[in-house]
């Protein structure tokens, strides 16, 4: 049904959402988990093809081994390609305590199938959903894109239970924020009008 220009509390969780680096040591339970996979699920999907699975680690001895595995990855990555503001992110990876999932209590992977040609596409419109519906639950998040370098690690794809015919599309990370700063300003959008 649709309302009349009427507003609607969405509009605030989407201008009040942002990734959280931060959490507070407190489990994020299933029925939490459960109400932002099905808030992602509402997403739209090309020809309702529906192509995601998803994942859900709880499991802090895997996540971080996988991120003691990515880290170095990074490191070098960004070693070759350093770009202005890298200098921060770079010794932080080189730091033994430092989790590339900022100890968040739990790791959802969104998976696409992979001969879904707008699997990635659907995929990162359901994590949108999933981030949104957390942060209108208290719940924050953040998308950890560097996590998707386990698909090259099959005993990781084992342990995670990713099937063959399915990729890594979102690694979102949940749990509840401990206190943020203020969250950054967004520059004013470039728009052309046609008329």
């Amino acid at each position: 049904m649709m309302r009349d220009m009427e507003p609607v509390e969405i509009l605030s969780v989407i201008r009040e959402r942002r990734s959280v680096r931060n959490y507070i040591d407190r489990e994020v339970s299933d029925e939490a988990i459960r109400a932002i996979i099905a808030a992602g699920i509402q997403a739209p999907t090309a020809l309702g093809l529906q192509p995601w699975q998803f994942v859900v680690v709880r499991d802090r001895d895997l996540m971080r081994r996988v991120s003691d595995y990515c880290k170095p990855i990074l490191a070098e990555k960004i070693g070759e390609e350093a770009r202005p503001g890298t200098e921060e992110f770079l010794a932080a990876l080189k730091d033994p305590e430092y989790s590339i999932f900022y100890n968040a209590p739990v790791l959802v992977l969104v998976l696409g199938a992979r001969e879904t040609v707008s699997s990635v596409l659907d995929c990162t419109l359901c994590a949108e959903n999933m981030m949104l519906a957390a942060w209108a639950l208290g719940i924050g998040s953040c998308w950890i894109g560097s996590a998707a370098l386990i698909e090259q690690n099959p005993d990781f794809r084992a342990a995670l239970k990713i099937p063959d015919d399915h990729q890594i599309v979102a690694p979102l990370i949940f749990g509840y924020p401990a206190p943020l700063l203020p969250k950054a300003e967004r520059r004013e959008p470039r728009i052309t009008w046609i008329p």
